[in-house]
């Protein structure tokens, strides 16, 4: 049995042991102990309490908490501050959702003996959690994509027990979170179980296969999240594999914006590559720039702003950002408008500076030999694509993969039906469109997508969001069933109070 260790980012040094690494006997125990907790979840009004008072503990342990995480992530005290108050939020957001009732989707529609084609018998329908769901915590967010993060809020709220499997960047702040949700699940006389958490690289794999396991919620590499999401697909009761995998994100900058807006888009651009060191998972990483004097301008506006050096948040990230921007740089006609490298002159040894790349278009239309260009590098770097045409610029577009977003920049009067037909394009390829705007920083609001097509995500659901909710539940529909058999949410005169559709009016009573 392996030891898990927790790993200071900055110096790549050991801070001691916190866990060993789970076995195959330890995650069948973990999930066994989830699935007989899940019944206890069955009340609304307990879920509701669980989420919130996990969002009150989780602030009250508040600096164990950002501290704990700092010290593996290396992201710093204020990012942390506010991914806390992120990760509260999202879970008393969810604890709202589950009062309210409106994600049970319930609809009535009454026997009707008259209808047409056919005579209708009574249905009724609503939606149930699926069970046990694996949560794969993020290298990225420690705490809103981790333990306590938008997965773990989402499945609780459907009434799914958890079993989280840890990230090896944040043991020891996995350990902590942990902790404290079940301890929130005592204190509203849930039981602990419904929060497990599991090590190690090897019970990825054991927790996908696990036969009581129901759905899958991931976000990772593109790599790692295949092969799950390929165990999910195989197994002999395949089960739902919600990953977020990798994206692009591209962004577009027309050449009447470029010529208006040369500064403020290339401020813009510097500020979102590098936000906690390039590691967003929207972070854009390709961008569209016309070729000529206006876009000279934003990539001179881009390599002259003032960029953070730091470390990532782990060596192997490290070690693989590097690999990744030397070998894009040494493709045919790239250039480093901005050299990528170590830093390691402020005090911390495995420090990086982030890079900008450069290439014209035409390049990435020569077939595979510019392939990479068009793949995610996690880290702080982007490429400039200079086009010298729109019909160059919708041509690399239409070689991307699926993306989490897509942006575009325009002219201030730049409303026609082209820009209409641009925007429209980019919807094509992305979940979440941005004009005049950055995709760094996803708010957590019941309109937000944040999924998109492969390999941005392997179904078309979002993992932030009150829609979150959605991917652990399945739809059931009662015939002809007699009021008393029914669950309290279908019968007839509502006793819950809960929003539904009868016979095809909206209402609560």
């Amino acid at each position: 049995m392996s030891d898990v260790l927790s790993i200071d980012p900055r110096t790549g040094e050991p801070q001691g042991r916190v866990a060993a690494e789970s076995t195959a006997e330890d995650v069948d125990e973990a999930v066994r102990a989830a699935a007989a907790a899940g019944a206890a979840l069955r009340d609304r009004a307990a879920r509701a309490d669980l989420l919130r008072t996990a969002a009150a503990f989780l602030e009250k342990n508040g600096e164990e908490i950002i501290a704990t995480a700092d010290a593996e992530s290396a992201l710093g005290r204020v990012r942390l501050t506010g991914e806390l108050a992120r990760t509260c939020y999202q879970l008393r957001a969810f604890g709202d959702v589950v009062e309210a009732g409106a994600y049970l989707d319930v609809i009535i529609d009454h026997a009707d003996p008259q209808a047409q084609p056919a005579p209708r018998p009574d249905l009724r329908r609503y939606k149930v959690p699926l069970g046990v769901v694996a949560v794969f915590a993020a290298s990225n967010f420690p705490l809103a994509f981790s333990v306590p993060g938008g997965d773990t809020a989402s499945a609780l709220a459907a009434g799914c027990p958890v079993v989280v499997k840890a990230h090896p960047d944040h043991p020891a702040t996995s350990i902590l979170c942990a902790r404290i949700l079940r301890s929130a699940a005592a204190e509203v006389g849930l039981p602990e179980d419904v929060v497990r958490l599991v090590h190690g690289f090897d019970a990825g794999p054991e927790l996908v296969r696990h036969p009581l396991t129901a759905a899958v919620g991931f976000t990772g590499s593109v790599r790692g999240g295949r092969a799950l999401f390929d165990i999910a697909s195989s197994r002999p009761r395949p089960i739902p594999f919600h990953g977020e995998l990798g994206s692009l994100n591209p962004v577009v900058v027309t050449a009447r914006a470029a010529a208006t807006r040369a500064d403020e888009i290339g401020a813009g651009l510097a500020a979102s590559y590098t936000l906690g060191m390039g590691q967003f998972c929207v972070k854009p990483g390709l961008v569209l720039l016309p070729a000529g004097p206006a876009g000279d301008a934003v990539t001179r506006a881009v390599v002259t702003a003032s960029v953070p050096s730091g470390p990532l948040l782990d060596p192997r990230m490290r070690t693989a950002f590097l690999a990744g921007v030397r070998s894009r740089a040494a493709l045919p006609g790239v250039t480093e408008s901005l050299d990528a490298g170590e830093a390691g002159d402020d005090g911390t040894p495995l420090a990086i500076r982030p890079g900008v790349l450069t290439v014209a278009a035409s390049r990435l239309a020569e077939g595979e030999a510019h392939r990479e260009l068009l793949e995610e590098c996690f880290g702080p770097v982007t490429v400039l694509v200079r086009y010298g045409s729109p019909a160059e610029r919708d041509a690399v577009l239409d070689a991307l993969p699926g993306n989490l977003t897509a942006t575009v920049h325009l002219a201030a009067d730049e409303r026609d039906d082209a820009a209409a037909d641009l925007v429209a394009g980019l919807s094509e390829i992305a979940g979440r469109v941005v004009v005049d705007g950055w995709p760094t920083g996803v708010t957590v609001a019941p309109a937000m997508q944040h999924g998109g097509p492969y390999p941005a995500s392997t179904s078309g659901s979002t993992s932030v969001g009150s829609t979150a909710i959605e991917r652990w539940l399945r739809p059931v529909c009662y015939q002809n069933t007699p009021d008393p058999l029914l669950p309290p949410e279908l019968r007839e005169t509502n006793p819950l109070g809960l929003p539904r559709v009868v016979d095809g009016v909206p209402t609560t009573a």
